[in-house]
């Protein structure tokens, strides 16, 4: 398994990659729906990518952003026990220099829904996701059906940016108790995952 911190080295190895690439962007945590994905790429291409970066710009709450579980170490462990071939790890730096003023905005159907509630959120989606197809050149990304609102937005930002990329939707994995799995549930308490 292959660890890039930095874009440059990254593109370096994806140059001299031919065949389908599948990418998994995560913001890490990972669970077995995380999992569900990268297999879901590894049967069906070349080589998979999974990324790591827990992205401020979709955090329309500081105490949010400083709550998101962050668990590299375990994620490491379980992206080595499925033989990914990279695991690409940027640095906030590295996706918003401070010279950054630009970001990619869907607009009519991050409107409502959870878009409603939690403003500016599917912005910094748009816009890391977009970043991350750019630098990772992905044939193939996949994303969990869970996030209904967020597939449909990244299925559209793919058609009107053109970008040369098949967005494959992976079924909603279920802890027992019919909550689907998520890297929040961790901040959960048990009455709170009951509810």
């Amino acid at each position: 398994m292959k660890i890039f911190k930095d874009i440059e080295s990254f593109r370096d190895w994806r140059k001299s990659k031919t065949g389908t690439i599948g990418f998994a962007p995560t913001m890490g945590a990972l669970h077995d729906g995380h999992l569900s994905l990268i297999e879901k790429s590894q049967k069906n291409c070349d080589f998979t990518v999974v990324s790591i970066f827990i992205n401020p710009l979709q955090f329309n709450n500081i105490e949010d952003f400083k709550s998101y579980p962050d668990t590299i170490e375990e994620d490491f462990k379980l992206l080595e026990s499925k033989k990914i071939d990279v695991v690409f790890i940027p640095s906030k730096e590295a996706m918003y220099p401070k010279s950054s003023t630009t970001i990619v905005e869907e607009t009519k159907l991050s409107n409502n829904l959870e878009g409603e509630s939690r403003p500016g959120h599917f912005k910094g989606v748009t816009t890391i996701v977009a970043k991350l197809f750019n630098i990772v050149q992905p044939t193939h990304a996949f994303f969990g059906e869970k996030d209904a609102q967020q597939l449909r937005i990244i299925q559209r930002m793919v058609k009107d940016l053109n970008f040369d990329i098949e967005i494959i939707p992976c079924e909603t994995l279920r802890e027992e108790s019919g909550l689907a799995m998520s890297s929040r549930n961790e901040n959960l308490s048990s009455e709170n995952r009951q509810k």
